[in-house]
């Protein structure tokens, strides 16, 4: 498994800083250059750092004026169950598309024109890759919320936090997504346009189709790396073999 990076290390922190009561729900967090000097750690450092808390729900990034923390915080003291990135999006499948077709029929102007923006932003070839996962994350939830079920909306904010918290999930997504940028712009373009037309039975199916490619890429990145590891075992197997009989 990959180290943890800086920006995570650092987003811990804050977490622990903002559980101890440093900075409490609804206040405003040091600007960047404060935190920056504050943990040592460059601005780009910190802006992945509140990227990533803000994917997981802990603050609120507002354009201009700084990041906030979130009222009613998250509950992290739940502990997540272990599951495979596979099994994480089997469900994610089964709520979400349900969540689309419930959208649909009364999804309103305004939500279709934040889905528009969110996908203009995730076809921005410029943003790190936590900022695509955090755009991803409000994506979807901002199709949960039109769904209007609370219990829907509830279960897949805590998909979404096996999605961005159990490690092997993340570097699952992390090593598909590097290589399906195009497809799934395009997938999601068409939820919205199904979600535009009213289309419940579309809206479902295109979010179906979405998950059911990620679930196909998944499998693929799984043969692959265990091609990868017979064939890194076959090499040290045969370099062993050679140089036991070079000393026969």
């Amino acid at each position: 498994m990959a180290e943890r990076r800086l920006f995570e290390e650092i987003a811990d922190t804050i977490r622990r800083l903002i559980h101890d009561g440093t900075y409490p729900p609804g206040t405003r967090l040091p600007g960047e250059r404060e935190l920056s000097e504050q943990f040592e750690v460059s601005r780009v450092t910190i802006r992945e750092a509140e990227i990533a808390l803000q994917a997981t729900g802990w603050i609120h990034i507002r354009t201009g004026a700084g990041a906030y923390v979130a009222t009613p915080l998250p509950d992290d003291n739940s502990i997540l169950p272990k599951v495979s990135a596979f099994e994480l999006t089997e469900a994610r499948s089964l709520f979400e598309a349900e969540a689309a077709a419930l959208a649909a029929p009364t999804i309103s102007a305004e939500t279709l024109a934040k889905l528009d923006e969110l996908l203009a932003a995730m076809a921005d070839d410029g943003k790190s890759e936590e900022e695509v996962s955090a755009i991803d994350r409000e994506f979807h939830m901002t199709i949960a919320a039109a769904s209007n079920n609370k219990a829907i909306i509830h279960v897949i904010e805590r998909l979404w936090r096996m999605r961005l918290e159990l490690p092997e999930v993340k570097q699952s997504h992390s090593l598909v997504c590097r290589k399906d940028g195009s497809a799934r712009q395009a997938e999601h373009a068409d939820v919205v346009e199904a979600l535009r037309r009213r289309d419940a039975a579309g809206a479902r199916l295109a979010m179906r189709r979405h998950f059911n490619r990620l679930l196909e890429s998944m499998l693929d990145e799984t043969e692959e790396r265990a091609l990868d590891e017979l064939r890194r075992r076959a090499a040290e197997s045969r370099e062993r073999y050679l140089l036991s009989a070079k000393l026969a």
